[in-house]
């Protein structure tokens, strides 16, 4: 595979309530929440979608089931090759632990600020672990969902 097939990719995560986390997670990564308003203007407009679906949240039009963010480099249009990840709501709770997480490679120069930084955003520490192999943090979103910075 070369750069041209190169796959693009979305990472899908269940959430109680999307636009906080992707409001968390864009803060956290330096990602950008998607705009979609003009594209819900427009399914408005062809009848396809009613209030029920969106609903109006910083000045803008957003669907009610989930919020995307990606990063800032990547392309606004839909449908354009990004790195992405949507925050879908769905209707139980996070169980057990998570088989998929995120690593934050900030470096150890960097690690207890960057901590610190994602603890006032709504983080919290659930684990520092030393191994010969190297240092991270545990964390936990504001769901719960545990990630890494290392």
């Amino acid at each position: 595979m070369d750069a041209a097939t190169a796959i693009n990719w979305q990472l899908t995560v269940d959430s109680a309530d999307p636009h906080a986390q992707a409001d968390f997670w864009a803060e956290a990564l330096g990602y950008v929440v998607e705009d979609h308003d003009a594209f819900i203007g427009n399914l408005i407009e062809q009848g396809l979608v009613t209030e029920p679906d969106y609903k109006v949240r910083n000045g803008r039009r957003v669907f009610c089931k989930g919020e995307g963010i990606r990063h800032p480099a990547d392309p606004p249009e839909r449908g354009a090759p990004k790195r992405r990840i949507l925050f879908m709501r769905v209707p139980e709770s996070k169980q057990v632990k998570n088989r998929l997480h995120m690593d934050l490679s900030v470096g150890p120069e960097r690690r207890e600020a960057e901590v610190k930084r994602l603890e006032g955003i709504g983080a919290t520490v659930l684990a520092r672990v030393e191994e010969p192999e190297g240092t991270h943090v545990t964390m936990a979103d504001p769901e719960g969902n545990e990630f890494c910075v290392q």
